[in-house]
């Protein structure tokens, strides 16, 4: 479901960036997509997050996320849905609900995250939506970088999806080339 004028415009507003960078899964990329720049500007992502949710046809309660980049995302889905959000964070190196946040069991969840590499972050949140006995309905994020690869066992839904290379980093071209390395996530 590319929506080529949101790709577009993460390219303009240098959202999609290129350069030589060290991914929160370990891998090294020569691009990377600064998804926090979205929620720069609030009537664009608006914007985004309401093409996305256009796209989705589930009937859910809440909309979770992973911290830190899946917050805000977070909240423009549950606010477009009309429903409750709520975010998982790390504690003691795990994924874990805090704050008062909970699940419940047969609650219908829509996990969102701004940008997924290897899924790994949604993965934790999704075992977690499993655990407490709710369902997870669907995962939609703004962009799949995963080249189709991320497989979250329920529907997965994104607006723009690029294939930007990953490298193993002892396998990575960029620092064979003595390329100066920046490590823009969160981890």
């Amino acid at each position: 479901m590319n929506d080529s004028w949101v790709l577009d415009e993460l390219k303009r507003r240098n959202i999609l960036q290129s350069g030589h960078f060290r991914l929160t899964s370990g891998k090294h990329s020569s691009g990377y997509m600064q998804c926090a720049g979205v929620f720069k500007d609030p009537q664009f992502a608006a914007a985004v997050v309401k093409t996305l949710v256009q796209h989705l046809d589930y009937e859910v309660d809440k909309v979770i996320s992973p911290a830190i980049g899946g917050v805000l995302m977070g909240y423009e889905t549950a606010r477009h849905l009309q429903v409750e959000n709520i975010f998982a964070e790390r504690a003691e190196g795990e994924m874990a609900l805090r704050r008062g946040f909970s699940l419940s069991p047969g609650e219908r969840v829509l996990v969102v995250e701004d940008v997924v590499t290897t899924g790994g972050s949604v993965k934790e949140v999704l075992g977690l939506v499993e655990a407490s006995g709710a369902k997870a309905a669907a995962v939609a994020v703004l962009v799949d970088r995963s080249a189709g690869k991320a497989d979250f066992g329920v529907p997965f839904h994104w607006l723009v999806q690029v294939d930007l290379p990953t490298y193993e980093p002892e396998q990575c071209p960029l620092c064979q080339q003595g390329m100066a390395i920046d490590k823009p996530g969160s981890r």
